[in-house]
């Protein structure tokens, strides 16, 4: 073999062989590019106008879809139940044009009656999951206890695994019960061991009625706060703002891997304030709670992240 055939041969494996690479590479990017609002629960001593102007600024932002933490009726009672669903139905037409992705909450959930009327009325079963473009969603139903049964976490695992390939993922069940480990215990529990397993990005619940958020291994927990629900029981202690008693929702968007949440406050007489999800750790905002617009923060420069690196 002359030489011109041999550098023709190496020349030709090394483009083959770059070609190669560049095609690996943009398999391994999630084309992500989309956004999405998470509602927190709407009852627990509902205020009913809270509710209505969430999804109104909601409506402004135009989301891709929106996801609840749980909690949308009252509940509690299987004869005023369904009546509570279908008042509801005007505002699911209302903003119809936004596909509504519901968690159960023990609001929700809390007799065979009302599982069925659950089902009826969001079209959606207790657990289940979807994808949208590359990212995956598993929904939860600890609707009946904190801990979630074995089922739930069998349902988890299976899904993961068959979604394995897909990034970044989302986990949303109503109870956190996630706070006590992360607070008090190593982190080691079965939830967080499957979830760092199979990558999960974000692990997101409510209840509380309190914006809480924690990470641990890379993967953020968050409680989303009220957004209707009464928030009496931080306000009579003494508590606000700063210990995460405010009505609110979050808007979520998702580039590639990266992931960046901003954590909405209601509009109203000094209120209104939005802050970067990440300015919030375990000790509650890390910046002046009063005028989160006051203080510059290393965030405020942080330039978005490489979405080939991970997700924030």
């Amino acid at each position: 073999m002359n030489r011109a055939i041999r550098r023709w041969i190496t020349a030709f494996s090394v483009s083959v062989l770059l070609a190669g690479g560049v095609g690996l590479l943009a398999v391994a990017e999630p084309k992500n590019n989309f956004r999405f609002s998470i509602l927190g629960d709407r009852t627990g001593g509902a205020t009913p106008q809270i509710y209505g102007r969430v999804w109104r600024e909601v409506d402004l932002l135009h989301p891709d879809f929106v996801i609840n933490v749980g909690d949308t009726i009252e509940g509690g009672d299987d004869q005023k139940a369904e009546q509570e669903w279908i008042a509801l139905r005007p505002l699911w037409a209302r903003y119809g044009q936004y596909p509504l992705y519901f968690t159960p909450g023990n609001h929700d959930i809390f007799s065979d009656a009302s599982r069925k009327l659950f089902e009826r009325e969001t079209k959606r079963p207790p657990f289940y999951s979807f994808n949208y473009q590359d990212a995956h969603f598993t929904v939860l139903d600890n609707s009946a206890a904190d801990e979630l049964p074995e089922k739930q976490l069998e349902f988890l695992r299976r899904d993961l695994e068959q979604n394995k390939e897909r990034s970044p993922k989302f986990i949303f069940f109503h109870r956190p019960f996630w706070i006590p480990y992360l607070t008090f215990k190593s982190g080691e529990f079965p939830l967080h061991q499957i979830a760092k397993k199979y990558g999960v990005s974000y692990v997101i619940s409510g209840h509380m009625h309190q914006f809480l958020r924690m990470t641990r291994d890379g993967i953020v927990y968050m409680a989303v706060g009220s957004s209707g629900a009464s928030i009496k029981r931080g306000v009579n202690a003494g508590q606000g703002f700063g210990q995460g008693w405010f009505y609110q929702h979050v808007w979520a968007q998702v580039k590639g891997l990266n992931v960046h949440c901003t954590i909405k406050e209601i509009d109203g007489p000094g209120k209104g304030r939005m802050f970067n999800a990440g300015d919030w750790d375990e000790k509650g905002p890390k910046f002046d709670a009063s005028d989160p617009a006051g203080t510059l923060h290393q965030s405020d420069f942080t330039p978005i992240a490489n979405p080939l690196v991970g997700s924030q």
